[in-house]
């Protein structure tokens, strides 16, 4: 199972990082407590900017710019300025995304050029605009020539702008006489103005304005990797049921290219993670993935369908930190996360003592001495630097056995 490297510019990958505080949770019926993909706590001000968003007008397939699946599961928008320093990094890191997954993601652009701060503001949403009149794929073409190369044009005079506007008009392919007309059209440049005064008006002040299946996207959330692993890989938009049972317990055992590694798992000291873990192995969301970083005499770490890091189930719970275990050998199990309380799937496996982590993320198992040698076997791959999977370590399958 091949998976392509990339880079995403905007939201950072999933890690091993940050801090957590203890938490405990008991085994009970119904679901494990844990947070969806919806389940966060908002401000005031993205309140406000949320009761915004519910006035604006639905996506168009007739009238909006959409790049990927017009019938994508995952919508993200954008309000921006060509001119605007923030907005080239989310709309190329959008962009590239959807490259990634067409069938998944919609993106869609639209104009908000702030023109009391951006002398070429409306010019440059002309020109998209102008490429897009000649050819619907030339308008990202322009989109993206405009973002790469902003702070290039962004102190030319508007004579200059127009000069260079027109060498990359005729550079894509572009009928350039047509385009410099286009350029100018006052019916086009007239509802654009009215379309950004109107969408001002109603409280789309800044840029980039970004938004996400409907919700105001800001501090990261909606998780717009969340979304992917529910309408990509599988994922889950409830917390699992708990499915362990507190009198019994469990040992995993990974079938990988390198060997068989067996895990004994902590219920007691990590029920959360374990359910998770046995849940997530049941379902086969572990079949055929990467161990995607290993790092030499750190640690090996697995768990995403992606391969890049980025994904998890679906869904999130808290650490879970019990004093008395460590990382103080090879072989101890945990789970990954991006930050306080974030676990998912992601999980990594010691190389070497590493207490560095304590603390800070979760222990839920060990290697069982009998296995410890496959771990030897594991595939160095630092994602950093690697190209491609091919010699990567692969998890074929987990079983769990239950006694």
């Amino acid at each position: 199972m091949k998976k392509r490297a990339f880079l995403f510019l905007i939201i950072g990958v999933l890690l091993i990082a940050g801090c957590s505080k203890s938490n405990s949770a008991r085994i009970g019926e119904g679901e494990m407590p844990c947070s969806t993909i919806y389940d966060y706590e908002t401000t005031a001000e993205t309140d406000s900017y949320q009761a915004v968003v519910d006035q604006l007008d639905p996506v168009s397939k007739e009238t909006d710019w959409i790049y990927g699946n017009p019938d994508a599961p995952i919508t993200i928008m954008e309000y921006a300025d060509f001119q605007c320093p923030a907005c080239p990094s989310f709309s190329l890191g959008i962009k590239n995304l959807v490259d990634q997954y067409p069938e998944s993601m919609r993106f869609v652009f639209r104009h908000l050029p702030l023109y009391t701060i951006h002398d070429k503001a409306y010019l440059s949403s002309m020109a998209a605009e102008a490429a897009g009149a000649q050819d619907k794929d030339k308008f990202w073409e322009m989109h993206d020539l405009l973002y790469i190369n902003q702070q290039l044009w962004t102190n030319y005079s508007e004579p200059e702008f127009v000069s260079w506007l027109l060498a990359q008009a005729e550079a894509i392919g572009l009928d350039t006489d047509q385009f410099e007309t286009d350029l100018y059209d006052k019916d086009v440049r007239k509802e654009l103005e009215e379309k950004t005064n109107e969408r001002l008006s109603m409280g789309v002040n800044y840029t980039p304005f970004k938004i996400v299946n409907g919700r105001i996207y800001q501090n990261n959330l909606p998780d717009i990797f969340g979304l992917l692993s529910i309408h990509k890989f599988g994922g889950y938009e409830e917390c699992p049921d708990w499915v362990i049972d507190p009198e019994k317990s469990y040992t995993a055992k990974l079938d990988t290219s390198a060997g068989e590694i067996e895990i004994e798992l902590f219920t007691d000291a990590a029920p959360l993670a374990v359910n998770s873990f046995v849940f997530l192995a049941r379902e086969g969301w572990f079949d055929d993935l990467y161990f995607h970083r290993v790092l030499e005499g750190f640690i090996a770490q697995a768990g995403d369908p992606s391969g890049m890091g980025y994904v998890g189930p679906g869904y999130k719970f808290i650490n879970e930190i019990d004093p008395d275990l460590s990382y103080d050998q090879v072989g101890v199990v945990g789970m990954a996360n991006s930050g306080a309380d974030t676990n998912g799937s992601q999980f990594f496996i010691t190389l070497g003592p590493a207490q560095q982590l304590d603390g800070s993320y979760t222990i839920f198992g060990q290697v069982t001495e009998a296995t410890l040698a496959a771990l030897d076997s594991i595939a160095l791959r630092d994602p950093d630097t690697a190209v491609g999977f091919d010699d990567a370590t692969i998890i074929y399958g987990i079983e769990i056995i239950e006694q």
